[in-house]
């Protein structure tokens, strides 16, 4: 039987790690795709905020624009996932979900990469990198 992803395109099967893009997230992936992090800043209160809406999470003003980030973050927590059936996680077992204080403040859910798990400290200097147009963290420096 063929499956139908969440595209609906026929053949092959749905992407558990793929957000579907809409008329206002678009610029976020855009971005993405030709490596570059985007962050929302609020014009009446100062602060950032990720993941991407309309409105500032802060002060409830509409006041946002796309902001570029720097790419650079530290380790906030993580796990280690050694078994997952939904594609395309079960190519990438053990991998690292995470979450990030980005250096604008924010903090994001992503993922780790190049990265030994058991070599990972809280506050672990990370950068940006993209996998398929999906921002993911590495560490900035080797890790033991």
């Amino acid at each position: 039987m063929d499956a139908t992803s969440s595209d609906g395109t026929r053949g092959e099967p749905p992407r558990y790690d793929r957000p579907e893009p809409d008329a206002f997230t678009r610029p976020y992936w855009e971005a993405a795709a030709e490596g570059r992090l985007l962050l929302r800043r609020c014009g009446s209160c100062g602060r950032a905020h990720h993941y991407p809406r309309e409105f500032c999470p802060h002060c409830w003003s509409e006041d946002v624009t796309w902001e570029r980030a720097t790419g650079r973050a530290t380790l906030y927590t993580w796990s280690v996932v050694h078994r997952n059936d939904l594609p395309p996680f079960g190519d990438r077992v053990p991998y690292v979900p995470a979450v990030v204080d980005l250096a604008e403040g924010p903090r994001m859910m992503t993922e780790l990469v190049a990265a030994d798990p058991g070599t990972l400290d809280a506050g672990l200097e990370l950068e940006v990198a993209f996998r398929e147009g999906v921002p993911v963290f590495r560490p900035a420096r080797p890790t033991r």
